[in-house]
Order: structure tokens, then sequence, then C-alpha cells
């Protein structure tokens, strides 16, 4: 229902209109911030995911549902969870969460009609009888008005959009560092603020709109358009 709003607002068109339209299709945006160390040459694949949450232990189970969505998408990169025994080559941490709700204010512009013209006026006609007698008859002809489309008029509305992030970073294991302290690999950060508060739905959309981006620029910044039928969304979903 909120997308049919945020089409309402769009296109300055009744709620009810949208409910019986099909053409207006549900789309997600997101801003993508991405950003690689090119000093680390080498190409490290073997990971192990942490929570980089304090409050969101590792067996939380909405995190372990991240986890899983975060996991498909690093194998479409070759990367792969270490086998137990083995030492990870990088920690992968995982954080994502919502923030408070902000009202926002946008204006859209409504057409404005009006009632023109209509009114009555005479007309005079010539009637025959059936003896060829010929007389002219006046009638009073009622037109009605035309409804027309005078101009358009600017109104202000409100409403309250959650800001839903979440942010994939990579790492270097003390074990791979050595002595010095272990270096940032890669990160990537996924941002969206709509009118939903369903972080649970956004999850594996933010973890799509994140995949073709994870280590690969130096640095990047990009908009992501998905819908549910996007092929990025429907792999990570299905999962490993």
């Amino acid at each position: 229902m909120n997308a049919l709003f945020a089409c309402a607002r769009k296109f300055a068109l009744p709620l009810g209109l949208l409910l019986v339209l099909s053409g207006c299709a549900t789309t997600y945006r997101f801003k993508v911030d991405a950003v690689r160390n090119q000093e680390v040459q080498d190409q490290k694949q073997a990971y192990a995911v942490v929570s980089a949450n304090p409050e969101m232990d590792k067996e939380d189970l909405r995190f372990k549902e991240a986890e899983a969505y975060v996991k498909t998408a690093l194998s479409s990169k070759g990367m792969y969870e270490t086998p137990p025994g083995s030492e990870a080559q990088m920690t992968v941490e995982v954080d994502f969460g919502m923030e408070e709700p902000r009202t926002k204010y946008q204006t859209v512009s409504e057409p404005v009609y009006a009632l023109v013209g209509g009114g009555t006026r005479t007309i005079t006609v010539p009637v025959t009888d059936s003896k060829g007698n010929t007389r002219y008859v006046t009638y009073v002809v009622y037109d009605p008005p035309q409804r027309e489309l005078i101009g358009f008029r600017d109104r202000i509305i409100t409403y309250q959009v959650y800001e839903k992030y979440l942010r994939i970073t990579a790492r270097e294991t003390p074990g791979q560092a050595g002595d010095r302290p272990p270096r940032e690999l890669w990160s990537v950060y996924v941002v969206n603020e709509d009118e939903k508060d369903d972080l649970r739905e956004y999850v594996p959309l933010m973890v799509s709109a994140a995949m073709d981006s994870i280590n690969e620029n130096a640095s990047s910044k990009k908009d992501v358009v998905l819908t549910d039928s996007d092929e990025r969304v429907v792999f990570v979903k299905k999962g490993l």
C-alpha cells in the first residue's frame, strides 16, 4: 500500500484509481557507497562472518537470516566460508538496522477542474401539419456545463520515512596481518529511505544492491534500483 501512496504523489492520481491500474510497478531505490583497499593485491577468498553490532549477537535469529543472504552474495564473487579447522583469510563484519522515522514534506501539483459554459437557449423550428400548413414553434433548450481543466494548484503533503542501512566490511584476520594492525580490505554501505518500516523485508534487498560492488572499485557511489523479480534479488533470496 505504501508503494501506491508513492505512485499517487508522483502522478497526482487518486489512490482508488491506482488500485485499479496495474502499470505502477513497485521499485526499491538504494544508495550504494563502496570502497576497496588498493594496497592489498592478493585476493582473499576464505572468510568468517561476525556481527559488527554490539547489540546483535551472531546467534540472533535476525542476524543469522541476514548472514545467510550475505554469504550468498559473497559466493557470487568466488568467496567462501572458511571450512572447520582452517584459518580464515578475512573477517566479514555485518551491520544493519533502521533509524527513527523522519517527517518529510513534498509539494505535489493537482489539476483543478471547473464547470464551464452551459445554460439555456431558444431555437425556432418549422412545423407542418397534415393539411400542409406551416407554423414556427420556439423551444427552450438546456445545455449542460462542461467539466474542463482550468489550471493546477500546489499542495504540500507530509509523510514519514524510515532509513534502512546495511554495511558489509572485510578485514584481515590477525593471523594474516602479522605484526601490523589488520587492514580493511573492502567495504560496502547501502542506504534506503522510504515509507516502509519492515527491516526484515529490506535486508535481502540491501544485500542484493550491495552484491555487485563487493571488492570491486577503489571507490564508487551509485544509485541502484531493484524490483522483487530482479535476478540479483532472486539469487540472494534463493540462498546457497
